[in-house]
């Protein structure tokens, strides 16, 4: 993984002119604020304590751009740091971006995953029945929903032509229906960032890596910018009972986000966000290779339309929220036999990346054997305390 933990696979291809900002762990201070440069990484803290005050500047890009707090390290040190096996705690390592805002994730918004996810269902979570089952969904529903708009007339025709057949599914109405799906995908606090280990629950035999683009929206329902983000699935959890989704989700650092939040400028916008293509590689044991992307043109809904399922008037959140975007990654490529398609090994490293926001790379393991979470937000509050 050292060599994937680079400024040249980490940064932005224009990282010169990113207005880039994440979070440094200082052993003794514990988290920092911090605007990240090539030329190294700055103390935020005359700025704004946390991420979730910084977000909260009407122009926090601008507010970052005239940052004169001090030189803390060099990126490609630090970035070298943030290895989970090669950490040494007498110097600073990046954490996940974010840190006071709620978690939330928005799923199936791209006709893959809609079938992936129907798959998932019809299959009860037992991957040998995947490929099967996959064949006899596409023949019923097809394997192109692209054209159909979420909540309009169509869709709703079509849905009832799929209830008549016995082939309507909970996925399919949260995919074309009139309301997004939207989760909690974790606690605030508790995502790891780049270069730490990513978890999935121990008893799972069916899960994937899920690349995603996370966008970092303010108490105004404001998007201030966006980042990476790893949502972590366990397929054969959530494919036997949609009620298990939190079990599926919420695991021991099974939410990964970063490396940085790239603010809103004169560089980098919305529409930036819309066009981006990301990539998504896993390499395991064996030489394996897993490669696939995801291109946010595909999304079924605008990202601001989902914006609005998630904060607004029938739903607040006044520290804020990092909200995952789904993905239309869905891999299939069979890893320990025919038809059971893709699923993780401990020591995989996965990584996503995109040229605008850089990569976010971590090593995959299960949940028990990481490191448990224990900085909270009350821990955040008195280091605050101590440190004004």
């Amino acid at each position: 993984m050292l060599n994937q933990l680079t400024p040249e696979n980490c940064l932005p291809t224009d990282a010169a002119r990113a207005t880039l900002v994440g979070r440094l762990w200082i052993e003794g201070t514990g988290p920092v604020l911090v605007q990240v440069r090539p030329d190294g990484v700055y103390d935020l803290g005359a700025v704004a304590p946390t991420m979730s005050d910084l977000l909260e500047c009407p122009d926090a890009a601008a507010a970052v751009r005239k940052n004169q707090g001090t030189r803390l390290g060099d990126i490609a040190a630090i970035l070298k740091n943030s290895a989970h096996d090669e950490r040494k705690r007498a110097l600073p390592w990046f954490l996940a971006p974010n840190d006071l805002q709620a978690i939330k994730a928005t799923g199936v918004t791209f006709v893959n995953s809609v079938l992936e996810r129907v798959i998932e269902e019809q299959a009860r979570g037992d991957a040998d029945k995947a490929e099967s089952v996959r064949r006899a969904v596409v023949a019923v529903i097809g394997d192109n929903l692209g054209s159909v708009k979420p909540g309009s007339p169509e869709a709703a025709k079509l849905k009832d032509v799929l209830v008549a057949q016995g082939a309507w599914s909970q996925y399919l109405e949260v995919a074309i229906g009139p309301d997004a799906e939207v989760f909690t995908k974790s606690a605030p606090m508790s995502a790891v960032g780049v270069g730490a280990e990513v978890g999935i629950h121990p008893r799972s035999h069916w899960n994937n890596p899920e690349p995603e683009i996370v966008l970092a929206v303010n108490s105004r329902a404001e998007v201030m910018g966006a980042t990476l983000g790893n949502d972590v699935n366990l397929r054969d959890f959530e494919g036997r009972s949609a009620l298990l989704l939190g079990k599926a989700k919420d695991n021991n650092a099974s939410c990964a986000i970063g490396p940085f939040i790239r603010l809103f400028d004169e560089h980098f916008s919305m529409d930036d966000v819309r066009r981006c293509d990301l990539a998504m590689e896993v390499r395991g044991a064996g030489n394996f290779v897993m490669r696939g992307s995801s291109s946010m043109s595909q999304i079924s809904r605008d990202p601001l339309e989902l914006v609005k399922h998630v904060i607004g008037p029938h739903h607040q959140y006044p520290d804020g929220v990092m909200f995952f975007l789904g993905t239309m990654f869905a891999p299939i490529q069979d890893r320990h036999g025919p038809g059971q398609g893709f699923t993780h090994e401990i020591g995989d490293i996965a990584t996503v990346s995109t040229p605008q926001l850089g990569m976010l790379v971590n090593r995959v393991n299960t949940s028990d054997k990481i490191a448990p979470w224990t900085y909270g937000t009350r821990a955040l509050m008195r280091d605050l305390a101590r440190r004004h």
